[in-house]
């Protein structure tokens, strides 16, 4: 059975877990530490009726952001999604489909990152009027048109990988990008 995009009568994780069996020993010790990490964060393609774009103005950067954030560690992306959205706006919801999973390269003190995407959905009137911003953390809600995402405070990538998720929102799809760039080959 499912509800909304979770299936409901699968095993638990740690019933799977516990199905795995005894976790792997180290062949070669220390080798796991040794491995590289990367960060995760979740957001959601949040849209009213009109279509328009749910943004976030932080206190903590210039540009605007995705409602969602970093996946805590051993977090699944899509829970981690679902608890930014409680936690930042007040807004109790699952995300839905995955729309774009995203390489972002290392960039100055940021270690490279995988950045989900989900679904959203639409919010009523009721429901944006509803919001409760986390003051600590933002500014400000604010709804943009995706035609003139180009002209708000977002930086680049996060423009195109918006508009990467806006496309496969209606394409029914789900993308891979680097960057925000669909099918484009790391270069580094």
């Amino acid at each position: 059975m499912t509800t909304g995009d979770f299936v409901t009568d699968l095993p638990s994780l740690d019933d799977d877990l516990l199905t795995e069996g005894a976790p792997e020993a180290e062949f070669n010790p220390g080798i796991s530490s040794r491995l590289p990490s990367k960060n995760v964060a979740a957001a959601a393609l949040i849209r009213d009726g009109q279509g328009r774009v749910l943004l976030l103005e932080a206190v903590y950067k210039p540009t605007w952001v995705m409602p969602g954030g970093a996946v805590e560690d051993n977090e699944d992306p899509r829970l981690g999604c679902a608890r930014e959205l409680t936690e930042e706006l007040g807004l109790e919801r699952e995300p839905g489909r995955l729309l774009v999973v995203d390489w972002v390269p290392r960039h100055g003190v940021w270690r490279d990152q995988i950045q989900f995407v989900f679904d959203g959905g639409v919010l009523d009137q009721a429901a944006i009027d509803g919001l409760v911003l986390q003051e600590s953390e933002l500014r400000a809600a604010r709804l943009v048109a995706p035609a003139d995402l180009g002209s708000a405070p977002l930086t680049p990538s996060l423009t195109r990988r918006l508009q990467q998720a806006i496309e496969a929102q209606e394409r029914g799809t789900t993308e891979y990008t680097t960057y925000g760039r669909p099918g484009r080959q790391a270069t580094r």
